[in-house]
């Protein structure tokens, strides 16, 4: 909880400071890249760099976090700091980093905002940023406690077992521990980093979920990869390019132990499963745990996609709900095919599906996506705390935040 006095200047400070948000994150990752280019070696996605990802979901978490702060000060922004910790710790970031970015990030503070940051305001924002990283600092080291590995090292060469494609652009690779040991416990919805060498002699990473249940699979683990193709400006995305070209069986990629706060619960309530394109991967891994282990909750899969022809995991998802006693798939496509010829046109629509009203609901997809699906599914009835959602990269959304 802030001490009054720094909540009063939050308070006061907050629409301006938000308004400049995206200057002061911009100025803070050029000048951190400028004087420790090292840490794009390996921390940092180039390709979030250069659209703007890392930069938006910086600036929304510190909106959203100082926002919880002074709009309710007894609780704490769980959901916020579960996320951020999460994607921290599978990248590997340590305590200490939190110190270099707390010079760089303050020192942009004051280059953008000039005389307005008072010795009463910077003291303010300072003691937001330190209970913000003293929390986040204590859930990565529970985090890295929890996977079995070393703050920041977490890292470990897997064997490309199997590599198939699913579509023309998205191609799955089966995983083993190349060093023969157990693979690390995970439970289905969670992802892990894979981080490669690139041709310029920099390391670079990105995270892809679980695909199939980790837990029927022994020391196997599944990742699907769509190849992502830069739009509107935006560069191609170096890992998956790499791995689409280059990687095959008998290879062996490095891969983090796994994390990710969207997991599927244990519970009874009737699940939902919507996704669109690529964001279906973790929601099969899901469904397949529920197959895996004979689950008999009611299930409604949705899923939307450009074709039949590019939805990744489409005869699979067919497959584990024929074998799940009360679960229905329904499929919405831009461009039907006779391959689905019971599947819906356009975009997900739930105007005429029967949605649990009591049902947990678990999404993951682009952006638009999300916000248009949560949207549909509160109209539906459903409480926002059981709408659950997966954000490929930073995460740019934080619904209900307060800015």
């Amino acid at each position: 909880m802030l001490s009054a006095e720094s909540a009063a200047v939050i308070r006061a400070t907050l629409p301006v400071v938000g308004a400049a948000l995206d200057d002061i994150t911009t100025r803070f990752y050029a000048t951190m890249f400028a004087d420790r280019p090292e840490l794009l070696d390996g921390m940092f996605n180039r390709g979030n760099q250069a659209s703007g990802a890392q930069r938006q979901a910086l600036a929304g978490s510190i909106a959203a976090y100082a926002g919880a702060l002074v709009h309710d000060p007894e609780a704490s922004p769980q959901a916020v700091l579960d996320r951020i910790a999460h994607k921290h710790a599978a990248v590997g970031v340590t305590e200490n980093q939190y110190t270099i970015v707390h010079k760089y990030l303050f020192a942009a503070i004051a280059d953008v905002l000039g005389d307005a940051v008072t010795p009463e305001v910077a003291a303010a924002w300072d003691e937001v940023y330190w209970q913000m990283a003293a929390a986040l600092i204590a859930r990565e080291a529970r985090l890295y406690q929890s996977a079995g590995v070393q703050p920041g090292d977490t890292w470990r060469p897997w064997t490309v077992v199997e590599r198939r494609e699913e579509t023309p652009g998205t191609v799955s690779f089966l995983l083993r521990p190349a060093d023969g040991g157990p693979a690390p416990r995970a439970r289905a919805g969670q992802y892990v980093s894979v981080r490669l060498l690139m041709p310029d002699g920099v390391h670079q990473l990105r995270q892809y979920s679980l695909s199939a249940d980790p837990g029927a699979a022994g020391d196997l683990r599944r990742i699907t990869v769509k190849r992502v193709t830069g739009t509107g400006g935006a560069p191609d995305g170096e890992v998956s390019a790499l791995l689409h070209t280059t990687v095959r069986a008998g290879d062996e990629l490095v891969l983090s132990a796994p994390f990710g706060d969207v997991v599927l619960d244990e519970g009874d309530r009737p699940l939902v499963l919507a996704s669109a394109g690529i964001g279906c991967t973790p929601l099969v891994g899901m469904l397949d745990h529920l197959a895996a282990t004979g689950s008999t909750r009611p299930v409604l899969v949705l899923h939307a996609d450009r074709s039949p022809a590019d939805h990744a995991h489409r005869a699979e998802v067919h497959r584990l709900v024929e074998q799940l006693p009360h679960a229905q798939a329904l499929f919405w496509y831009e461009r039907p095919g006779v391959e689905e010829a019971g599947a819906r046109v356009g975009l997900l629509d739930l105007t005429d599906v029967a949605v649990p009203a009591d049902g947990e609901v678990y999404l993951c997809g682009p952006l638009p996506f999300l916000r248009a699906a949560r949207a549909q599914f509160l109209r539906a009835g459903v409480e926002s705390d059981r709408i659950h959602y997966e954000v490929f990269g930073p995460d740019q959304w934080l619904p209900g935040a307060a800015v």
